[in-house]
């Protein structure tokens, strides 16, 4: 760890200690924070105002499904400082149930990537002034990033001629068109390359 790094998770721990969960570090260029879901809004406003970073870029907000634990959904900020070039990145552990605060308020910028995380996952925010789908239709069921999400989806569409408007229907595979053999080409498979009986020919 650098040591504007160093000195920046000491500072951090010295002032939020209460809402911190847990400090690491994965490269030379970029600090983890774990902190709880209600302490979010309180240390994002500190990250952005306080003196020692100013970390008044919100890059990006995602989030990560592991489905076998309690709280199931790591909802993960990444913030950049312009003052000092350093790089913090936020996470939150919620569960399934669980509302996250909004940052909206603190970071505008914010807005729509909380809809992406609530289309792709399901995670819900509280106070966010518009919490609705951006990159799967009004009508879409599921949501994509889920670890148990089918990668068919749920329900395909097309249009229909007869009724000239686009139509939703279950999935369905059509498999007299799928033929797996799972056969490697290079294994058990009898091919006649060009020239080879001419290499039977010359024995």
């Amino acid at each position: 760890m650098s040591e504007a790094l160093r000195e920046l998770a000491e500072a951090l721990e010295a002032s939020k200690s209460e809402a911190i969960l847990g400090i690491t570090h994965s490269d030379v260029s970029e600090l983890t924070v774990v902190v709880s879901t209600s302490a979010l809004p309180g240390f994002v406003e500190h990250l952005k105002t306080a003196r020692e970073g100013k970390f008044s870029t919100l890059v990006d907000i995602t989030a990560v499904d592991y489905p076998e634990r309690e709280k199931r959904f790591e909802v993960v900020y990444h913030f950049l400082s312009m003052y000092t070039n350093l790089r913090v990145r936020v996470k939150a552990c919620v569960r399934e149930d669980e509302v996250v605060p909004s940052i909206t308020d603190i970071h505008p910028s914010a807005n729509w990537y909380e809809r992406e995380v609530f289309d792709m996952y399901g995670i819900m925010f509280s106070g966010h002034p518009d919490l609705r789908r951006i990159l799967t239709d009004y009508g879409f069921r599921g949501h994509p990033l889920r670890k148990d999400f089918p990668t068919t989806g749920y329900t395909e569409l097309r249009y229909d001629e007869v009724a000239k408007r686009v139509v939703y229907e279950p999935v369905s595979l059509v498999q007299e068109y799928r033929q797996f053999d799972f056969m490697s080409p290079w294994e058990g498979a009898e091919y006649i390359l060009p020239a080879d009986e001419n290499a039977e020919e010359a024995k």
